[in-house]
């Protein structure tokens, strides 16, 4: 079996000989943390990316098979994006600065975190109509043809599912307004919201259409990204979220079931319990990165409420890689009933963090497959 074969056989519930040992990628300061160790190149550490050549050429010198989110996929938000601006200098390194969403962050160039939102571009149904909604029309130039082309020539020499990004239904859209603007924005213009969510949705169904009725290509599973939980639930009320995203979801599955796709996955941090049963009736049936956290996820709970139909990517406690070989050793034996379940393949539940030590990693790949590989 190839790692695209055993992949499918784990998540379909079907015979295979051992787990992939997946990644989910790493935090550009890790890289320039390993680089500077002398562990990986510096172009590696540059110019590395989900699926690229560099990022395979770490993934082996590590020891992972391969990363999850290496997936084809198309342009399904605004074209063209923002021009990324200083929009104020407050001296000492600290600037507010327009990114390609239109949105305002406070930035510190002495500070590597997720940056503070200052202000929103998109605020109501003028800002919408003014700035986003001719940024959010289909064409078929959203899927790049030469990448497709590359793509095509070389999918039978990638040793991994292929998999297809459909992009976000609603993650996007709280990027666009932020949590408080798409929170209030529900209640203040529910038709604007309607809108702007059945913009995104439509979009995202006719960039996957294209994409599927282009020949000479095979998909094994579907991929989003959402991020819309924190660390006790959602960053939307869950009835909304039903009502207004799960029909989108659902013509989407429906159009994948057509082609033959019947893995969805869906990649969201934080506490997604209160979203799950909404995905599931949908047909997204794979949770990705199971972030472990302060909450403690585990597709074990999961899979006791919805039983097999609920498959999982991730659920690997990646704060281990901070301390030593008796952590890791820790982690994968909780791993184990886990695994036992069916359905299931491990992976850090995000991307490796820069305390992350090159050689637990290391370790971590090798007793993987000591432990699995039997």
């Amino acid at each position: 079996m190839n790692n695209r074969e055993r992949t499918m056989a784990i998540l379909n519930y079907q015979p295979y000989d051992h787990i992939p040992i997946i990644h989910f990628g790493y935090w550009h300061e890790t890289l320039a943390k390993w680089s500077e160790e002398g562990h990986i190149g510096g172009e590696e550490a540059l110019f590395w990316g989900d699926g690229n050549q560099y990022c395979d050429a770490i993934a082996k010198k590590l020891g992972f098979d391969f990363g999850w989110t290496c997936q084809f996929g198309s342009h399904t938000s605004l074209r063209p994006g923002f021009s990324e601006k200083t929009v104020k200098d407050l001296g000492n390194g600290k600037k507010h600065v327009m990114n390609g969403d239109g949105v305002i962050n406070l930035v510190d160039d002495s500070i590597v975190s997720i940056p503070c939102e200052i202000d929103h571009t998109l605020k109501d149904r003028a800002s919408w109509e003014e700035h986003y909604k001719h940024r959010m029309q289909f064409a078929p130039e959203r899927v790049d043809k030469k990448a497709l082309d590359d793509y095509r020539a070389r999918q039978e020499r990638i040793d991994r599912p292929r998999g297809l990004n459909i992009g976000s239904l609603y993650g996007t859209i709280r990027n666009w307004l932020g949590v408080e603007g798409a929170c209030y924005l529900y209640y203040d213009d529910e038709p604007l919201f309607d809108e702007i969510v059945n913009t995104m949705g439509d979009m995202c169904y006719r960039c996957a259409k294209e994409l599927l009725e282009q020949g000479g290509l095979q998909f094994d599973y579907a991929h989003y990204w959402e991020d819309i939980c924190f660390n006790t639930g959602p960053l939307i009320n869950p009835e909304v979220f039903r009502e207004k995203i799960g029909p989108h979801y659902r013509r989407i599955s429906d159009l994948l079931s057509a082609h033959g796709i019947n893995i969805i996955s869906l990649d969201c941090d934080g506490c997604v319990d209160a979203l799950l049963p909404i995905w599931l009736e949908n047909g997204v049936n794979t949770m990705f990165p199971i972030e472990v956290g302060t909450w403690h996820a585990s597709i074990a709970p999961w899979r006791e409420k919805y039983g097999k139909e609920l498959r999982g990517v991730g659920g690997m406690d990646k704060k281990v890689f901070a301390f030593d070989y008796a952590a890791v050793d820790a982690e994968i034996e909780r791993l184990k009933p886990l695994v036992a379940l069916g359905g299931y393949i491990p992976c850090p539940d995000h991307r490796i963090a820069p305390d992350a030590k090159w050689e637990n990693v290391q370790y971590y790949t090798e007793r993987m497959r000591e432990e699995f590989w039997k």
